[in-house]
């Protein structure tokens, strides 16, 4: 078995880090792939899971700031579908209820894997094929897919598919957005559709596992501060407050295709070097006693 083995971050490394977070978490090329590999390639080690999962309650303070009016109208929509005890015939009650069911994936498998999500699933050479592989899937089902359902269209089934599909995001490299995306555009929604569902769907289960891996958090076996995290959060969520309303605005006229090209080029780039022992896949681990 394989533990993180880090040493705590001091604070340009979590300002470092923290803008690496808020750039790469709303768009599809995996933020926590972002952070592993910065850190790795930085000689700084694995800054760890729970670093990474507190990390982007930052960026996910940011979807709730961007999205608040929606998400306060959701809410409210859905507190009033309770009596009812019927599926809700009010859009925003419905979404509220398909936000829920499209969280119980990742929450399930979330907490049946915490083992390997800490440790295996963070080997650099699978962070580089599942950039590659789920890029080139992103690329081929953007390409192919016709934008003909908006968010009005979703369903009970629709939800789930997107639940599963965030649920890939357990492995570092596949992206949470990117996997929804992903996703949504295989069912025939729009980018943007397809994008601010993601986002909505994120936010349960990143303050889930965030305030869950609280406890984590300057452990005793060397992982980062409170101090560098908290600081880091911060800047990620700043960071990525910006970026959110830059993508927004991008898919309205322009395809995944710059992201695809990216994933791969990255996923290979981090290949060559492990291949030719400049980077050790496994850095940041040391076999437990």
């Amino acid at each position: 078995m394989l533990v993180a083995a880090t040493d705590s971050l001091n604070y340009l490394e979590a300002l470092l880090l923290g803008i690496v977070q808020g750039l790469t978490e709303f768009l599809p090329i995996s933020s926590s792939a972002h952070l592993r590999i910065t850190s790795a390639l930085a000689g700084w080690g694995d800054p760890g899971a729970a670093f990474t999962a507190v990390t982007q309650l930052g960026t996910e303070l940011a979807v709730v700031l961007y999205f608040g009016k929606d998400i306060i109208r959701i809410a409210k929509a859905w507190f009033r579908s309770l009596p009812a005890m019927r599926w809700p015939d009010d859009p925003d009650a419905r979404m509220g209820w398909l936000v829920i069911f499209g969280s119980m994936p990742i929450v399930i498998l979330g907490l049946v894997l915490e083992s390997p999500i800490d440790s295996a699933f963070r080997d650099l050479r699978l962070i580089a094929i599942n950039l590659i592989i789920f890029g080139l899937i992103l690329g081929l089902v953007d390409r192919m897919s016709r934008s003909e359902r908006e968010l009005e269209d979703l369903t009970v089934k629709h939800g789930v598919i997107y639940g599963f599909a965030q649920a890939m995001a357990l492995l570092p490299g596949v992206s949470r957005s990117g996997g929804t995306i992903t996703a949504g555009r295989l069912l025939g929604y729009s980018r943007e559709a397809a994008t601010r569902f993601a986002f909505l769907l994120a936010i349960p289960a990143v303050f889930g596992s965030g305030i869950y891996k609280l406890k984590d958090i300057g452990a005793d076996d060397g992982g980062t501060g409170w101090g560098p995290t908290i600081f880091a959060t911060v800047v990620a969520f700043a960071v990525g407050l910006a970026v959110i309303a830059w993508l927004m605005r991008y898919l309205k006229t322009r395809s995944y295709m710059p992201f695809v090209v990216y994933r791969v080029a990255l996923g290979i780039f981090v290949i060559i070097l492990v291949t030719a022992g400049a980077l050790d896949p496994s850095s940041g681990y040391v076999a437990a006693k």
